[in-house]
């Protein structure tokens, strides 16, 4: 808890900070990679890309679809709860 007079911020704290915002300002929304090395000129084709899945989101995607197909069309709102039924292999 911060005392009258105290900052809320001290200095360590503004640099973990800032060092978080260059980290996320470099970062590709959709991989994930920073931008700085993904787009640079000689990283053409020094990726590769492996499809992987997920099954929870599989399970997800499933129920939903069911969902759909039983004449309810509208997702709107609609959470999908996942809860683990097996223990990991």
């Amino acid at each position: 808890m911060v005392a009258d007079g105290e900052p809320l911020w001290l200095p360590e704290d503004r640099a973990w900070a800032e060092a978080l915002h260059a980290v996320e300002a470099d970062t590709c929304p959709d991989c994930g990679q920073p931008w700085s090395e993904a787009t640079a000129r000689g990283a053409e084709e020094t990726y590769t890309a492996e499809l992987i899945r997920c099954h929870a989101c599989t399970a997800s995607a499933q129920r939903v679809k069911a969902h759909q197909d039983g004449g309810k069309h509208t997702t709107e709102g609609l959470h999908v709860h996942l809860t683990r039924t097996a223990a990991r292999p």
